[in-house]
Parts: C-alpha cells; sequence; structure tokens
C-alpha cells in the first residue's frame, strides 16, 4: 500500500512560541495549538493503546515507570516541566503523554505473550520501528547531513515544526512528533548546532532499567552551545537505551556521528570525504545488538550509490530499488515523513515532504 503524500505535506505546521520565563508553559501553549493532534494521535497510536497502557496498569509496571519519572525529572527539571505542560495544554492524560516520551525505555520490558498467527498479524500493526536513514558528508566542495525521518504510518499527520525562542536569547527549530518533547527527529539551533536522529536496537540485556530517556537527551541537545557541549550532554546521561546522533556545526564546519548505550558507553566518528551512512544499527560502538534485515538492506544499498554531489545524496534518500526494503519508505508500515537537508555551507535546513529525488522543498530553514 502506497500513501499520497499530499495529506503530510499540508499537515506540517511551524509554530513559533516563546520566550517563555516558565518551562511548563512553553510545554503548554505548544499542547494548546497542537491539542487536537495529540489528542488524534494518542486515540489512534496502537503501541500506546495495545501495548503501552495495559502493561502500565500492571503491578510489575509500577517501579519502572516511576524510576523512569524519578530519575529523569531529577536530571532535567526543566524539560521535565515541559512535558507536564504539554499534557495539561493538550487534554491528553499525563500518563498518556509520559508513554509516549520514554515508549523506547518502555517496551523492552513489556513481557512477551506465546504468539500466534493472529497476534503476529496483529504486531505487525503495532510495530514501532522509527527506521531512519543518514548520509553525511564533508569535503572541499560541500559539508551536508541529509536525514530521513521514518516510522510507522500512524504518525503521518501527527507531526510539526516548533520553532521556540528561549529566556536566554537563543531559539531553536524541532521537527515534533505530536505530544512528544522538541525532538525525537532532527532539529538546530541559533549557536549554530544541528542533529538528526538515528534508532539503534541494543540487545535486552545492554538496556538499564529506569536510565535517562532519549527524549529528553535530544530536548536537552536543542539548547547546545557547541559542539563539546553537545557531546558533553549526550555522552554524560546515564541513558537507559542508547541513541546515534549525527551532530553538525556549521562555525567549525564539523560533522559528527555519535553512538551511545547504556552505562555511559559512547563512540565518536569524524565524517569526512568518505561518505558515512547510517542506518539503524550500531557501527563502530561495540554493543550486543539485534540484527536488523532491513537496515542491513539499506546500508548494503546506500554502499551501491554514488554521494558526490547534493543531488545525488538526496538520491541516495529516495532510493526505492529494494521493493522489501527500500531506503525511501511508502508503507504499508513504515513510511518516510519527510527528509531533511542539512548545508553547512549555507546554514539551512532543507525540508523535503516527497521522495527527496524529485527535490520539491516544503520549508528552507536559517540555522543561525
Amino acid at each position: 500500500m502506497e500513501m499520497d503524500s499530499s495529506s503530510k505535506a499540508a499537515a506540517l505546521e511551524l509554530f513559533d512560541v516563546g520566550p517563555c520565563e516558565e518551562p511548563f508553559r512553553l510545554g503548554y501553549l505548544v499542547g494548546r495549538k497542537f491539542s487536537s493532534m495529540i489528542q488524534s494521535r494518542a486515540a489512534a497510536d496502537l503501541v500506546l493503546q495495545r501495548q503501552l497502557l495495559p502493561f502500565a496498569r500492571t503491578p510489575q509496571a509500577e517501579p519502572l515507570i516511576q524510576a523512569i519519572c524519578s530519575a529523569n525529572r531529577q536530571r532535567f527539571p526543566a524539560h521535565w516541566e515541559e512535558l507536564l505542560g504539554t499534557a495539561e495544554g493538550s487534554g491528553v492524560p499525563v500518563l498518556h503523554i509520559i508513554l509516549l516520551n520514554f515508549r523506547k525505555e518502555i517496551l523492552p520490558f513489556i513481557p512477551k505473550e506465546e504468539t500466534t498467527p493472529q497476534k503476529e498479524a496483529a504486531a505487525d500493526d503495532d510495530d514501532d520501528d522509527d527506521d531512519c536513514s543518514d548520509v553525511l558528508v564533508v569535503n572541499d566542495s560541500m559539508a551536508i547531513a541529509a536525514h530521513n525521518e521514518d516510522a510507522n504510518t500512524a504518525l503521518l499527520g501527527h507531526t510539526y515544526l516548533v520553532r521556540a525562542r528561549l529566556p536566554n536569547g537563543a531559539s531553536f527549530t524541532a521537527y515534533t512528533y505530536a505530544g512528544e518533547l522538541p525532538s525525537c527527529a532532527f532539529g538546530f539551533n541559533s549557536n549554530g548546532i544541528a542533529f538528526t536522529l538515528n534508532s539503534v536496537p541494543p540487545r535486552l540485556e545492554e538496556i538499564i532499567a529506569g536510565g535517562i530517556g532519549r527524549n529528553l537527551i535530544s530536548r536537552d541537545l536543542l539548547e547546545a552551545t557547541s559542539l563539546e557541549d553537545s557531546l558533553d550532554r549526550i555522552c554524560s546521561c546515564n541513558t537507559a537505551v542508547g541513541h546515534s546522533y549525527n551532530l553538525v556545526d556549521v562555525i567549525s564546519r564539523r560533522i559528527l556521528n555519535v553512538e551511545t548505550a547504556s552505562k555511559n558507553r559512547f563512540s565518536i566518528h569524524e565524517v569526512g570525504k568518505t561518505p558515512f551512512f547510517h542506518a539503524n544499527m550500531y557501527l563502530h560502538l561495540q554493543v550486543e545488538q539485534v540484527q536488523d534485515e532491513n537496515s542491513i538492506s539499506r546500508q548494503r544499498r546506500a554502499a551501491q550509490l554514488s554521494a558526490e554531489s547534493k543531488s545525488a545524496v538526496l538520491s541516495i534518500l529516495g532510493d526505492s530499488a529494494d521493493e522489501k526494503y527500500p531506503i525511501y519508505m511508502t508503507g504499508p508500515t513504515l513510511y518516510t515523513l519527510c527528509t531533511a537537508l542539512i548545508d553547512v555551507d549555507e546554514r539551512t535546513v532543507s525540508i523535503l515532504q516527497c521522495n527527496p529525488k524529485k527535490g520539491d522543498v516544503s520549508y528552507v530553514l536559517p540555522i543561525c
């Protein structure tokens, strides 16, 4: 089932907000602005409705959720207040907003039921994969980070852009999933720092119960003042699950890929002339991980393609030659919501809401 891109193109709205003296107020205003969308996403999200909420009502869930709330509230009190404000403004219960923002930290601990053909079919609809693809390159002629934001088709029409001015005079812009903190996808700020994100699949034994959530870390990253500050914010947290961060500094013309895991483990790869493709598996941090055939196939296909120009890079992200595991996804479960092109030399972020090979740009946003 392929889906028309016109509906998702019309759905992406840019909301200017702030400055707000209180983080709760910032979250409240975003929640109020997109209340209908957040309510719709919460009602239609099968992972929330069929897995997270039923688990949250069980006795074994209580200590896990309490530990997550306590650790993240203590580490990031301002961002926690922003999360509570989002719930208040949207009219969605706080528990639902917490579960949406910490789904990756909770899902591994939900007991797996015995499978039947019927349950396996339902599980396909409940897929929580968010497989993204990135092409990074820094050479004499260009320095770019290009990113496909891939998610479950349930996210179509449930995303927006938040451009927030902060009390200290800085600002950030973030592609945001309805009900979640900015941003679990990509964003940038007026200090010249931009980033895109790739999920990674550590095995259960690599995951820490009650650790810091990825959404809180990436929200904090939106306020980084430099590349070094970005690394400190990423690598000093006791993350529960781990993540892949593609960091861009337009001031120093540098791009880094940083892979993290629990117990404060991380690995840094500096991108140079050799194009660097990252899907959804660890590439340089030694972590026990689930073998993801989708990611492996995209990695293999990207290695066959040229990345000698910006248009060639966009063509990689628009490639669908592999019908089972295309780089550019059009359903039935996963969909490329948009493509972001971060151009370091032009200091812009371009957002394309159709196949990037077509070159149709919805937004061109200045970074600083």
